[in-house]
């Protein structure tokens, strides 16, 4: 509900204007991302900090990382700084791929508190302190560039794209950890496939048209009322309506030249 509510309160808070293919790419934003989450699949069950570590060692989960980790050092170095101020993706492309590393953190968390309450030493296990720093690390980033974002743009565009990026690349990041995919069926690939096209088609509403006037409001007249068809009159009645009007003297002749 973080689109169409913040679509909602950035219209009565802070005046700022939803057109209405931004709204269309709202409630499509939304229905992609629900397609995706209800085709995904159930992850794989982790119980204690050492499966969660042998999960983070995995080659492929390591490699995924290192590949997001050089990205967000290429936008927040080189991209942010040119193209930060003019480009809405890039302050939201940053703080979605730190979110990566910001859920991941929150699940082994999840798993240490567990396992804190049922008496486990999980404060001495340098996991949990490693998912600590990177989750305040990874928060506090996102923070930072989510309100540089909110400063310069719409807040009615930066809340569906965040969320939208946000959602797909966590969703990547879980894919990959847990081995997700194994369990896939083709329904669910068909399902997922169509669920990410809905959530690109949504972004593009928003982002391409978001300076165009479009309302109901100004849409074609013909799509709101019937009008009247124009009535087609012939040379006859022209000529008798000009022999009928007062824009000729009545003291001067009137002349009708006929084409045959």
């Amino acid at each position: 509900f973080s689109v169409p509510s913040s679509a909602i309160l950035s219209s009565y808070l802070l005046g700022e204007r939803l057109n209405l293919l931004g709204k269309l790419g709202c409630l499509l934003s939304l229905v992609g991302s629900t397609v995706m989450v209800i085709h995904a699949p159930e992850d794989e069950e982790v119980t204690t900090l050492e499966e969660m570590t042998s999960k983070l060692k995995e080659p492929g989960f390591l490699a995924y990382a290192a590949v997001l980790l050089a990205l967000c050092f290429l936008l927040i170095l080189y991209l942010a700084p040119h193209y930060g101020h003019s480009n809405i993706l890039v302050y939201l492309t940053i703080c979605s791929v730190i979110g990566a590393f910001s859920v991941s953190s929150v699940k082994g968390l999840g798993i240490a508190i567990k396992g804190f309450f049922a008496g486990q030493p999980v404060l001495q296990h340098p996991l949990t302190w490693i998912l600590v720093i990177t989750l305040v690390a990874s928060i506090t980033t996102q923070i930072n560039y989510l309100n540089k974002s909110l400063d310069i743009f719409n807040t009615s565009l930066v809340f569906p794209i965040y969320y939208v990026l946000f959602t797909t690349i966590v969703i990547t990041t879980s894919i990959i950890l847990f081995k997700e995919w194994v369990t896939m069926t083709v329904v669910d690939i068909i399902g997922t496939v169509c669920g990410f096209l809905t959530i690109i088609l949504g972004v593009f509403l928003l982002h391409a048209f978001k300076d165009m006037d479009v309302s109901l409001g100004n849409l074609p007249q013909v799509l709101q009322n019937e009008q009247p068809a124009p009535v087609t009159r012939d040379d006859k009645n022209i000529l008798i309506e000009v022999d009928n009007s007062s824009i000729a003297p009545e003291d001067k002749p009137k002349v009708f030249v006929l084409y045959t």
